[in-house]
Protein backbone atom coordinates (compact mmCIF):
# COMPACT_ATOMS: atom_id res chain seq x y z
CA UNK A 1 0.00 0.00 0.00
CA UNK A 2 1.28 3.58 -1.10
CA UNK A 3 1.06 6.54 0.81
CA UNK A 4 -1.39 7.94 -1.21
CA UNK A 5 -3.73 4.77 -0.65
CA UNK A 6 -3.48 5.78 3.41
CA UNK A 7 -6.34 7.99 5.01
CA UNK A 8 -5.61 10.71 6.96
CA UNK A 9 -7.59 9.55 9.93
CA UNK A 10 -5.72 6.21 11.04
CA UNK A 11 -4.68 6.49 14.69
CA UNK A 12 -1.45 4.62 13.26
CA UNK A 13 0.11 5.11 9.80
CA UNK A 14 3.08 3.11 8.72
CA UNK A 15 4.59 4.51 6.10
CA UNK A 16 7.84 3.01 3.44
CA UNK A 17 9.22 1.59 6.65
CA UNK A 18 12.35 0.43 5.70
CA UNK A 19 14.59 -1.80 8.08
CA UNK A 20 18.00 -4.15 7.30
CA UNK A 21 20.05 -6.07 9.96
CA UNK A 22 23.24 -6.39 8.16
CA UNK A 23 22.82 -7.41 4.28
CA UNK A 24 19.28 -8.82 5.08
CA UNK A 25 16.41 -6.16 4.47
CA UNK A 26 13.50 -7.47 6.98
CA UNK A 27 11.21 -4.37 6.04
CA UNK A 28 11.55 -2.98 2.39
CA UNK A 29 9.11 0.15 1.91
CA UNK A 30 6.18 -1.47 3.94
CA UNK A 31 2.95 0.63 4.51
CA UNK A 32 0.23 0.29 6.64
CA UNK A 33 -2.40 2.01 8.92
CA UNK A 34 -4.92 1.02 12.07
CA UNK A 35 -7.98 3.10 12.95
CA UNK A 36 -9.10 3.16 16.24
CA UNK A 37 -12.04 0.64 16.82
CA UNK A 38 -10.11 -1.89 14.43
CA UNK A 39 -8.22 -5.08 14.74
CA UNK A 40 -5.93 -5.63 12.16
CA UNK A 41 -4.08 -9.17 11.76
CA UNK A 42 -0.67 -9.31 10.20
CA UNK A 43 0.25 -12.97 8.47
CA UNK A 44 3.27 -14.15 7.16
CA UNK A 45 5.88 -16.47 7.20
CA UNK A 46 8.92 -16.33 9.81
CA UNK A 47 11.28 -13.96 8.65
CA UNK A 48 8.29 -11.47 6.38
CA UNK A 49 8.40 -8.42 8.75
CA UNK A 50 5.83 -9.12 10.80
CA UNK A 51 6.92 -8.48 14.41
CA UNK A 52 9.91 -6.41 13.12
CA UNK A 53 7.60 -3.75 12.05
CA UNK A 54 5.92 -3.98 15.26
CA UNK A 55 9.03 -3.70 16.89
CA UNK A 56 9.67 -0.37 14.82
CA UNK A 57 6.55 1.16 15.85
CA UNK A 58 6.77 0.89 19.64
CA UNK A 59 10.39 1.72 19.42
CA UNK A 60 12.51 -1.62 20.19
CA UNK A 61 13.76 -0.94 16.57
CA UNK A 62 14.92 1.97 15.03
CA UNK A 63 13.72 1.76 11.55
CA UNK A 64 16.32 3.12 8.46
CA UNK A 65 13.63 4.70 6.66
CA UNK A 66 10.06 5.86 6.94
CA UNK A 67 7.48 7.46 9.04
CA UNK A 68 4.94 6.26 12.15
CA UNK A 69 2.86 8.42 12.60
CA UNK A 70 0.53 7.83 15.76
CA UNK A 71 -2.53 10.56 16.14
CA UNK A 72 -0.97 12.66 13.82
CA UNK A 73 2.22 12.47 15.62
CA UNK A 74 4.98 11.37 13.51
CA UNK A 75 8.48 10.29 14.20
CA UNK A 76 11.23 9.55 11.71
CA UNK A 77 13.64 7.27 11.70
CA UNK A 78 15.84 7.39 15.11
CA UNK A 79 13.02 9.09 17.06
CA UNK A 80 10.38 7.55 19.08
CA UNK A 81 6.39 7.98 19.45
CA UNK A 82 6.04 8.02 23.14
CA UNK A 83 5.91 4.19 22.65
CA UNK A 84 5.92 1.82 25.90
CA UNK A 85 6.85 -1.84 25.72
CA UNK A 86 4.76 -3.91 27.99
CA UNK A 87 7.14 -6.44 27.77
CA UNK A 88 9.82 -3.93 30.22
CA UNK A 89 8.84 -2.00 32.91
CA UNK A 90 7.86 1.56 31.31
CA UNK A 91 9.70 4.61 32.03
CA UNK A 92 9.89 8.16 30.97
CA UNK A 93 11.86 8.61 27.54
CA UNK A 94 15.39 10.77 28.02
CA UNK A 95 15.73 13.58 24.76
CA UNK A 96 18.34 12.09 23.66
CA UNK A 97 16.08 8.81 23.18
CA UNK A 98 14.03 11.15 20.56
CA UNK A 99 11.52 13.10 22.35
CA UNK A 100 11.74 16.63 21.50
CA UNK A 101 10.09 19.93 21.93
CA UNK A 102 7.07 18.21 23.39
CA UNK A 103 6.95 15.72 26.63
CA UNK A 104 6.52 12.66 26.89
CA UNK A 105 2.91 12.77 28.37
CA UNK A 106 2.20 14.86 25.30
CA UNK A 107 2.83 11.84 23.04
CA UNK A 108 0.67 8.52 22.11
CA UNK A 109 1.37 6.07 23.47
CA UNK A 110 1.75 2.90 22.18
CA UNK A 111 2.14 -0.27 23.88
CA UNK A 112 2.87 -3.97 22.94
CA UNK A 113 2.20 -7.62 24.41
CA UNK A 114 4.17 -10.48 23.59
CA UNK A 115 4.07 -14.12 22.98
CA UNK A 116 6.90 -14.70 25.94
CA UNK A 117 4.38 -12.30 28.33
CA UNK A 118 7.19 -10.82 30.38
CA UNK A 119 5.97 -10.56 33.52
CA UNK A 120 7.62 -10.68 36.86
CA UNK A 121 6.99 -13.85 38.24
CA UNK A 122 7.46 -13.54 41.77
CA UNK A 123 5.36 -10.44 42.32
CA UNK A 124 1.68 -10.01 42.73
CA UNK A 125 -0.23 -9.25 40.08
CA UNK A 126 -1.47 -6.09 40.81
CA UNK A 127 2.01 -4.99 40.91
CA UNK A 128 3.21 -6.01 37.22
CA UNK A 129 0.04 -4.13 36.58
CA UNK A 130 0.84 -0.66 38.42
CA UNK A 131 4.43 -1.26 36.36
CA UNK A 132 2.36 -0.06 33.19
CA UNK A 133 2.01 3.64 35.14
CA UNK A 134 5.86 4.25 35.58
CA UNK A 135 6.39 5.91 32.63
CA UNK A 136 4.16 8.61 33.99
CA UNK A 137 5.39 8.70 37.53
CA UNK A 138 8.24 11.32 38.50
CA UNK A 139 11.51 9.82 39.78
CA UNK A 140 10.81 10.29 43.67
CA UNK A 141 7.81 8.67 43.25
CA UNK A 142 8.59 5.52 40.66
CA UNK A 143 11.76 5.09 42.84
CA UNK A 144 10.43 2.03 44.20
CA UNK A 145 7.99 -0.81 43.62
CA UNK A 146 7.61 -1.85 46.70
CA UNK A 147 4.86 1.33 46.95
CA UNK A 148 2.81 2.27 44.37
CA UNK A 149 0.79 5.63 44.74
CA UNK A 150 -3.21 4.60 45.45
CA UNK A 151 -4.52 6.23 42.24
CA UNK A 152 -1.87 4.44 40.53
CA UNK A 153 -3.26 1.05 42.18
CA UNK A 154 -7.04 2.07 42.07
CA UNK A 155 -6.47 2.70 37.95
CA UNK A 156 -4.70 -0.87 38.32
CA UNK A 157 -7.68 -2.78 39.72
CA UNK A 158 -9.35 -0.59 37.27
CA UNK A 159 -7.51 -2.51 34.29
CA UNK A 160 -7.73 -5.74 36.21
CA UNK A 161 -11.00 -5.52 36.15
CA UNK A 162 -11.76 -4.89 32.50
CA UNK A 163 -9.61 -8.16 31.06
CA UNK A 164 -11.89 -10.36 34.21
CA UNK A 165 -8.87 -10.95 36.59
CA UNK A 166 -9.68 -8.53 39.88
CA UNK A 167 -9.90 -11.25 41.97
CA UNK A 168 -6.30 -12.36 41.05
CA UNK A 169 -4.90 -8.96 41.94
CA UNK A 170 -2.96 -10.16 45.40
CA UNK A 171 -1.46 -13.80 43.58
CA UNK A 172 1.88 -13.88 42.44
CA UNK A 173 1.85 -13.41 38.73
CA UNK A 174 3.98 -17.10 37.99
CA UNK A 175 0.69 -18.90 39.80
CA UNK A 176 -1.60 -17.86 36.94
CA UNK A 177 -2.37 -19.79 34.04
CA UNK A 178 -0.88 -18.99 30.57
CA UNK A 179 -4.09 -17.26 29.12
CA UNK A 180 -4.66 -15.49 32.37
CA UNK A 181 -0.70 -14.16 32.56
CA UNK A 182 -1.27 -12.67 29.08
CA UNK A 183 -4.23 -10.66 29.96
CA UNK A 184 -2.32 -9.44 32.92
CA UNK A 185 0.01 -8.39 30.48
CA UNK A 186 -2.63 -6.70 28.34
CA UNK A 187 -4.46 -5.28 32.12
CA UNK A 188 -0.48 -3.85 32.18
CA UNK A 189 -1.07 -1.87 28.57
CA UNK A 190 -4.13 -0.34 29.64
CA UNK A 191 -2.47 1.60 32.63
CA UNK A 192 -0.09 2.24 29.97
CA UNK A 193 -3.24 4.72 28.79
CA UNK A 194 -2.05 2.76 25.58
CA UNK A 195 -4.36 4.29 21.92
CA UNK A 196 -2.88 1.31 20.43
CA UNK A 197 -2.25 -2.05 21.20
CA UNK A 198 0.41 -3.96 19.27
CA UNK A 199 0.33 -8.33 20.05
CA UNK A 200 3.17 -9.91 18.80
CA UNK A 201 1.78 -13.71 18.51
CA UNK A 202 -0.44 -12.88 21.95
CA UNK A 203 -2.41 -16.46 21.21
CA UNK A 204 0.39 -18.97 19.85
CA UNK A 205 1.63 -20.02 23.03
CA UNK A 206 -1.88 -20.72 24.44
CA UNK A 207 -4.46 -23.92 24.41
CA UNK A 208 -7.54 -22.98 22.17
CA UNK A 209 -9.76 -22.01 24.81
CA UNK A 210 -7.41 -19.32 26.29
CA UNK A 211 -6.84 -17.97 22.84
CA UNK A 212 -9.70 -17.54 22.59
CA UNK A 213 -10.44 -15.62 25.56
CA UNK A 214 -7.35 -13.53 24.69
CA UNK A 215 -9.15 -12.81 20.95
CA UNK A 216 -12.33 -11.84 22.32
CA UNK A 217 -10.74 -9.69 24.74
CA UNK A 218 -8.79 -7.95 21.83
CA UNK A 219 -11.60 -7.42 19.96
CA UNK A 220 -13.14 -6.14 22.89
CA UNK A 221 -10.81 -3.83 23.48
CA UNK A 222 -11.63 -2.03 20.18
CA UNK A 223 -14.85 -2.11 19.98
CA UNK A 224 -15.75 -1.06 23.02
CA UNK A 225 -12.89 1.21 24.03
CA UNK A 226 -11.77 2.12 21.08
CA UNK A 227 -8.27 0.94 20.77
CA UNK A 228 -6.54 0.71 17.78
CA UNK A 229 -4.69 -2.87 18.01
CA UNK A 230 -2.74 -4.70 15.38
CA UNK A 231 -1.57 -8.33 15.76
CA UNK A 232 0.58 -10.91 14.87
CA UNK A 233 -0.67 -14.10 14.19
CA UNK A 234 0.06 -17.81 12.89
CA UNK A 235 -3.29 -18.98 12.72
CA UNK A 236 -5.32 -17.56 9.68
CA UNK A 237 -8.97 -18.81 11.27
CA UNK A 238 -8.35 -16.77 14.54
CA UNK A 239 -6.96 -13.85 11.84
CA UNK A 240 -10.19 -14.24 10.09
CA UNK A 241 -13.14 -14.32 13.25
CA UNK A 242 -11.53 -11.33 15.36
CA UNK A 243 -10.11 -8.70 12.34
CA UNK A 244 -11.67 -6.40 10.48
CA UNK A 245 -8.63 -6.24 8.23
CA UNK A 246 -5.80 -9.37 7.41
CA UNK A 247 -2.53 -8.14 6.11
CA UNK A 248 0.02 -10.57 4.42
CA UNK A 249 3.67 -9.43 4.38
CA UNK A 250 6.53 -11.48 2.39
CA UNK A 251 9.99 -10.53 1.87
CA UNK A 252 9.21 -7.16 4.02
CA UNK A 253 6.67 -6.07 2.27
CA UNK A 254 2.78 -5.61 2.18
CA UNK A 255 1.28 -8.66 -0.43
CA UNK A 256 -2.44 -8.06 0.45
CA UNK A 257 -4.02 -5.70 2.49
CA UNK A 258 -7.54 -7.30 2.46
CA UNK A 259 -10.88 -7.90 4.75
CA UNK A 260 -11.47 -10.78 6.85
CA UNK A 261 -12.63 -12.71 3.81
CA UNK A 262 -9.07 -13.07 1.75
CA UNK A 263 -9.24 -16.55 0.12
CA UNK A 264 -7.50 -19.77 1.20
CA UNK A 265 -5.26 -19.56 -1.50
CA UNK A 266 -3.54 -16.06 -0.71
CA UNK A 267 -2.65 -16.89 2.41
CA UNK A 268 -1.16 -20.13 1.33
CA UNK A 269 0.65 -18.31 -1.07
CA UNK A 270 2.00 -16.17 1.65
CA UNK A 271 4.14 -19.65 3.74
CA UNK A 272 4.78 -21.40 -0.45
CA UNK A 273 8.23 -19.96 -0.34
CA UNK A 274 9.26 -20.80 3.18
CA UNK A 275 7.00 -24.51 3.02
CA UNK A 276 9.00 -24.68 -0.58
CA UNK A 277 12.53 -23.82 0.88
CA UNK A 278 11.92 -25.99 3.82
CA UNK A 279 11.51 -28.91 1.52
CA UNK A 280 14.63 -28.29 -0.77
CA UNK A 281 16.37 -28.61 2.64
CA UNK A 282 14.78 -31.15 3.84
CA UNK A 283 15.53 -33.19 0.21
CA UNK A 284 19.41 -31.58 0.21
CA UNK A 285 19.89 -33.59 3.60
CA UNK A 286 18.35 -36.55 2.66
CA UNK A 287 20.36 -36.73 -0.55
CA UNK A 288 23.61 -36.14 1.57
CA UNK A 289 22.72 -38.86 3.67
CA UNK A 290 21.30 -40.95 0.76
CA UNK A 291 25.02 -40.52 -0.63
CA UNK A 292 27.09 -41.58 2.34
CA UNK A 293 24.99 -44.67 3.61
CA UNK A 294 26.70 -46.90 0.75
CA UNK A 295 30.38 -46.05 1.73
CA UNK A 296 29.72 -46.43 5.59
CA UNK A 297 28.37 -50.11 4.60
CA UNK A 298 31.05 -50.64 2.40
CA UNK A 299 33.53 -49.51 4.52
CA UNK A 300 31.93 -51.63 7.33
CA UNK A 301 31.96 -54.79 4.85
CA UNK A 302 35.51 -54.41 4.39
CA UNK A 303 36.61 -54.18 8.34
CA UNK A 304 34.39 -57.30 8.49
CA UNK A 305 36.47 -59.51 6.08
CA UNK A 306 39.85 -57.93 6.66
Amino acid sequence: MRADHLSSGAMLRVDGLRKAFGEKTVLDGLSFEVASGEVVSLLGANGSGKSTSLRCVVGLERPDGGTITVDGVSARPGETTGARSSGELARPLAPSEGVTARSAEAVPTVAMVFQKIHLVPRRSVLDNVCAGALGRLSLSRSWSVLAFPREVQAEAMACLDRVGLADRAREKAGRLSGGQQQRVAVARALCQRAQVLLADEPVSALDPAASEQVMNLLRSLADDDGLAVAAVLHQPDLARRFSDRILGLAGGRLVFDSSSEVTDQAVADLYRPALEALEAAEAAEAAVAGSTAPKESTDSATKEFA
